[in-house]
């Protein structure tokens, strides 16, 4: 029987989180390697439906020749259990802009400022790291916690998108906001 691969991550750390890499290569040994057990616990995946959808996303693929992705697990220092994900997606490499994305999956979590923590910190390494010169982020008009997370780290408004995304059986409005490098240099001054 074959050994597990390691599964090497690029960890970034902030006061109370760390943010695990889920990169092509982890997922593909996930699904390779590991059982369904281990890899809904270390995705910190907490329904049957949450696990079919990542298998779905790697049996379909995470990349084209134009896009790609970055995620991250978001894991609890203390619990060192995986609370959520943040990361880019749509990242068009050859336009330096990105899409960025985010949830936290364990109730406990929600409101203590612990997603504001990972997204500076992703939104810092976006720039800094990958040369995104434009970040994007949709969220739902009635989402007020994320309008603000985002409106605190500097993000702008650009406008609202009509019938953006089909959720609980209806079509929803995204808010559009967006960050650009040359804003994030000015508050970081």
């Amino acid at each position: 029987m074959q050994s597990k691969p390691e599964l090497r991550q690029e960890i970034l750390e902030t006061e109370r989180l760390l943010l695990k890499e889920l990169n092509q290569e982890i997922i593909y040994n996930l699904f390779t390697y590991y059982t369904d057990e281990e890899i809904m616990d270390f995705m910190g995946l907490h329904t049957e439906n949450e696990f079919e959808l990542e298998r779905m996303k790697f049996e379909g693929g995470r990349t084209t020749y134009r896009t790609s992705f970055k995620t991250f697990l978001i894991v609890d220092k203390v619990s060192n259990k995986p609370i959520g994900k943040i990361g880019f997606h749509n990242w068009y490499i050859h336009h330096f802009r990105s899409e960025f994305g985010y949830n936290i999956s364990d109730d406990f979590f929600l409101r203590k400022g612990y997603m504001t923590e990972a997204a500076k910190a992703l939104v810092e390494y976006g720039f800094r790291i990958m040369g995104l010169n434009r970040i994007e982020a949709f969220t739902a008009t009635d989402n007020i916690p994320s309008r603000k997370m985002l409106e605190n780290l500097g993000f702008k408004q650009e406008g609202v998108l009509k019938e953006h995304y089909f959720t609980d059986n209806r079509m929803q409005d995204s808010v559009c906001y967006a960050l650009l490098l040359k804003e994030y240099n000015r508050q970081e001054k």
